[in-house]
Formats: C-alpha cells, structure tokens, sequence
C-alpha cells in the first residue's frame, strides 16, 4: 500500500459490543422474513474494512457514519479522512461502495460522501465515488482491486 503515512498517529478507538442477531440458519430465524437491513446490519458489513494507511479498522478510527432506509432500499455512508488532505480518501470511498454493492441486495441504492468540509478536494470525491461508470472504470484496473481487496480483508489480530 502507501509507503509515506499522511496521518502517523491516528486517533484509536476501542471496538464496540455488538448484540447478537438472527441470520439464515440459526436457530429461530424464519426464512420467509424477509431480513431488515438496518444501521446496524450496515455497521457490521463495514466494520472490518482496514484503513490503507494504518494497522486499523474504519470502526476503530471512528470515520464512518451509516444511514439507512430499508423501505427506500436507500444506503448513506459518509466517512471523515483523518486529515484534510488525505491521500487514501479516494480508495477508501471505494473500499467502503465495493463492500457495500457485494453485501447488500441489489434492491439498494448505494451513496457514498466524504463528511463536508473535511477534505479539501471533497466535492470531486463525492461525484467520483458515486458515479457508476467512474466505478466500473476503476474496478477494471487489477491493481487497484488488489489494493480494495487487501483493505476488505479481514485481519484476525
């Protein structure tokens, strides 16, 4: 990934207990409900998402804000790069959409922000990271798949 850190040390926060929930196969979930994608169930799709830069999660640097609308088939995420001049604010927009469009029924609308005012380039980010062919482009280049691909995978630390 990057070799020059733009933010050495991050702000680190402590991962939450997360209740447990009902999914296909345990034990009193009924396949004929149809399963609520709720700001949790978002939360725990993007929970382990690494930052390109740092040892850490998203959910540990606390950069991710989900809202949710399940009636619309609506997901909002915004994310605050650590400083306003990040370098990786780019990948992680993408990182966050590609693991999002793979977890979530295609029934959703996916919207992807970078938090006002907290990036300098943040207007060319936000219509970057929600227009489909832009995405599509990108996803076409391996390299780059390998570098969302290695954020995307879990680390069992």
């Amino acid at each position: 990934m990057a070799t020059a850190l733009s933010k050495a040390n991050p702000l680190v926060y402590e991962k939450k207990e997360r209740p447990a929930r009902t999914r296909p196969g345990d034990a009193g979930f009924h396949e004929y409900e149809p399963e609520l994608i709720d700001q949790l169930e978002i939360f725990d799709i993007l929970l382990n998402i690494k930052d390109p830069e740092h040892p850490y999660s998203l959910e540990e640097l606390k950069v991710v804000t989900e809202d949710v609308d399940d009636k619309r088939s609506y997901v909002s995420v915004t994310f605050t790069p650590t400083i306003e001049h990040c370098s990786m604010a780019k990948l992680i927009g993408l990182c966050l959409r590609v693991k999002l469009i793979r977890s979530l029924p295609s029934r959703f609308k996916v919207e992807i922000r970078v938090a006002s005012g907290t990036h300098k380039e943040e207007d060319t980010l936000n219509k970057q990271l929600n227009d489909k062919e832009r995405v599509a482009a990108v996803l076409e280049n391996p390299n780059l798949v390998d570098m969302v691909d290695e954020c995307l995978t879990p680390s069992y630390e």
